[in-house]
């Protein structure tokens, strides 16, 4: 269904120039397309991002908001890749079949398969007549990359007794083992962070900042954990806010637990979560396993880290979780501008792309009208997410930190570190963005015939 006409010299959003050519290839992209038609966010980040658009070789192309040349480029790509795509949907529909046959169940289908159903589309076309033998070879392949780093791998480790008890002595002792008092003043790391953000924000872009150096040097992140663990308030200048930010649901983080499951859909809060919830997330998210340690040494470490402050063992991780919070608590995506006070050029840059969304527009009518909300609450519940947007932002942060501790990789500079910061908020903004869709396409299909839904729905969020 064609995206609605915008004015020849108007800067149209990326995500509906990609929108509009991906819906223009027609059939045969279903296994690579939700429900409305439009590209999924993985075929979008893993497929049409890296592999067609080359952002890095087209730097053009690398703006959210595209004047009408680089949109048109942007098209053609997406166009002219229209043969392969088809084919990456075949196989990754064939992959996903031989999958279910072996009995393969750990990771994410799309993760694991997405960027090789993109290669072997390159490489082989169609599907042929040899393609079961292939598809099973990159199936066991992918699967045995992991190396027994996988989620029933880690559940068969930790089923042991003896084991379990182990764990549960050593998190004990690392619990109560923790240094609880904090050396310096939390008010000063706090506006420390400010002063990063403003260097990291500005119009010219990221620059690297001495004092986030300092920072570091200092262990101003190991002092904001600490703080958590101590019942600080105030630290963010504002009392109506908990320190944690969302990042525990009780008072103070309770001593992790070694645990024996975990599900995607009530997930707890990051510093709530047991040993095996910790790690169960990154082995699902991983793409690249056989990068990970081995279950039993990553087991072993993360006894330490969810023991460590802020659940993290390197320093500049938790900096990021300092310069994140203090990002978090301006975020103000209802408001129709930020005030100057408390505002850095970061909190600007971000406040100001999140309110142009179509879903902000309408949560902030909503807000200031007398009149409850037409659909029966379901948008009014989704609105009250932009209420409170720190609680989102820091725990999808947390979670890509986590990562990153996880595979040892530090953020070197200020540069980095905003990389991240700013990439969580892109990623946050994009969520909500999609939920509302799929809210308006859900409220639409109960009122309105089935051929006018995609259109109806579109219509209303774009």
């Amino acid at each position: 269904m064609p995206l609605p006409s915008q004015p020849t010299g108007a800067r149209r959003p990326r995500a509906m120039v990609i929108d509009g050519a991906w819906r223009a290839l027609g059939p045969g992209l279903e296994s690579l397309s939700g429900p409305g038609g439009a590209p999924l966010t993985r075929t979008v980040k893993l497929i049409v991002l890296p592999l067609i658009v080359r952002p890095a070789l087209h730097p053009e192309l690398a703006s959210d908001f595209l004047a009408p040349e680089p949109a048109a480029r942007l098209d053609a790509l997406i166009r002219e890749s229209g043969g392969r795509l088809v084919a990456t949907a075949q196989w990754f529909t064939l992959l996903k079949r031989t999958r279910r046959a072996l009995g393969v169940v750990a990771g994410n289908p799309q993760d694991l398969y997405f960027q090789r159903c993109f290669e072997l589309a390159a490489e082989h076309g169609d599907p042929g007549a040899d393609a079961g033998a292939v598809a099973r070879s990159v199936v066991e392949d992918v699967a045995d990359a992991g190396g027994g780093r996988t989620v029933d791998a880690l559940k068969r480790y930790l089923a042991d007794l003896a084991q379990h008890a182990r764990l549960d002595m050593e998190l004990r002792v690392a619990w109560e083992g923790r240094q609880l008092t904090p050396a310096v003043d939390t008010a000063a790391a706090v506006a420390l962070a400010g002063e990063v953000l403003e260097a990291c924000g500005g119009a010219e872009g990221p620059r690297n900042s001495p004092v986030y150096t300092s920072m570091v040097e200092a262990g101003l992140g190991e002092l904001l954990g600490r703080a958590l663990w101590t019942h600080a308030s105030g630290v963010w200048g504002r009392d109506d806010l908990p320190t944690h930010l969302g990042l525990t649901e009780r008072e103070l983080p309770p001593r992790p637990q070694v645990g024996r499951g975990a599900s995607t859909a009530t997930l707890p809060a990051p510093l709530d979560r047991t040993l095996f919830e910790r790690l169960f997330v990154v082995l699902q998210s991983s793409a690249r396993r056989e990068e990970l340690p081995t279950v039993p040494e990553l087991v072993g470490r993360e006894v330490g880290r969810s023991c460590a402050p802020l659940g993290l063992y390197d320093e500049t991780l938790r900096v990021a979780v300092l310069l994140g919070g203090q990002l978090a608590v301006g975020l103000d995506p209802l408001a129709i501008r930020d005030p100057a006070p408390g505002r850095t050029a970061a909190h600007r840059a971000v406040n100001s792309r999140w309110r142009r969304e179509a879903s902000v527009l309408r949560a902030r009518r909503m807000t200031v009208s007398p009149h409850p909300d037409p659909d029966g609450g379901v948008l009014d519940a989704l609105a009250q997410d932009l209420r409170t947007p720190w609680t989102a932002y820091m725990r999808r942060l947390w979670v890509r930190l986590h990562g990153r501790d996880v595979r040892d990789a530090p953020l070197a500079d200020a540069a980095s570190a905003w990389a991240v910061l700013d990439g969580v908020a892109r990623s946050v903004m994009m969520d909500h963005r999609a939920r509302v869709r799929s809210a308006l396409r859900t409220l639409t299909a109960s009122t309105t015939p089935p051929a006018a839904v995609a259109e109806a729905a579109e219509s209303r969020s774009a």
